[in-house]
């Protein structure tokens, strides 16, 4: 395909290194980061019709995808460095990042119409029955190994998190207790243990859920989003609940008054980075 100099390659390359922060930052979606930058509605369509569209979008998406890797490879390193020194304040920051796209989140969730009682009941009943899952979600399933098939799974809620625009995938990573592992293997570039099944599980998960989705989102748009209202707050809440039965929960041992000062400020600051970023995405959208 034949692309126009506003719509190069290079240029392309470069929307994959942002949307890879979907990919690995808590409270940031890659779905977001894509209508951002104007390319969620073609990429939809094309997982949606991969087969009707496989010549025309498959070489538009490869510098996005390579942009992706390299911008993965890039930001992981500082990202485990900032967890392993300062997690509960990186953790409160990512918190309000999350805070900060809900209000933009709740007008998606009826903007087709007014919010009725089946809209507040797939809220609230989301957000205690998958509060319970998530939190004792080691005791019930046992811990989700950190291997091929455990990465698998991670590219599946990555694919969900471009396919669901608002949807965050690595908070539900770090309950999962993989998000640690994630960053070490893309810190490491562990190509055939961390990026292929991920890259995998992102394609299984896109070529399945990708029509499907778009099918909801059209048929039951509402009742999809307040589920999705529903993960998010849940998710959002037990990142800064120490939790015994997680493999990455918060620790709050040794924390001082200018860690709850930093960490407030953080979660500030996180707050209006979400907020402006969903802003962002409705005036670009």
């Amino acid at each position: 395909m034949q692309t126009t100099r506003s719509d190069s390659a290079i240029k392309r390359f470069f929307k994959g290194v942002i949307i890879a922060l979907g990919f690995i930052l808590p409270g940031v979606s890659g779905g977001v980061l894509a209508a951002i930058l104007g390319i969620y509605e073609r990429l939809l369509g094309f997982m949606a019709h991969f087969r009707q569209n496989f010549k025309r979008d498959f070489w538009y998406f490869v510098p996005v995808g390579l942009g992706g890797i390299v911008g993965i490879a890039l930001l992981s390193a500082p990202l485990e460095f900032l967890l392993a020194r300062w997690q509960v304040i990186v953790l409160w920051g990512f918190a309000g990042a999350i805070i900060g796209t809900l209000p933009s989140l709740m007008a998606t969730a009826s903007s087709q119409h007014p919010r009725d009682a089946a809209d507040y009941g797939w809220f609230f009943g989301t957000l205690i029955v998958s509060g319970g899952l998530l939190y004792f979600m080691s005791d019930l399933f046992g811990t989700l190994p950190a291997n091929f098939w455990g990465f698998m799974v991670a590219g599946a809620l990555i694919a969900l998190g471009v396919l669901v625009p608002g949807l965050s995938p690595s908070n539900l990573l770090l309950i999962l207790g993989l998000f640690t592992p994630m960053l070490t293997g893309f810190k490491n570039f562990d190509l055939l243990g961390v990026y292929l099944p991920i890259a995998l599980g992102g394609i299984i998960a896109m070529l399945l859920f990708s029509k499907g989705m778009d099918y909801l989102i059209h048929r039951f748009h509402s009742r999809v989003y307040h589920f999705i209202l529903g993960i998010v707050v849940a998710s959002t809440v037990l990142i800064l609940v120490p939790n015994p039965h997680a493999a990455e929960s918060i620790s709050y041992a040794g924390a001082t008054g200018m860690t709850v000062v930093f960490s407030l400020l953080a979660l500030l600051v996180g707050g209006a980075l979400g907020y402006w970023m969903s802003r962002l995405e409705l005036k670009y959208k």
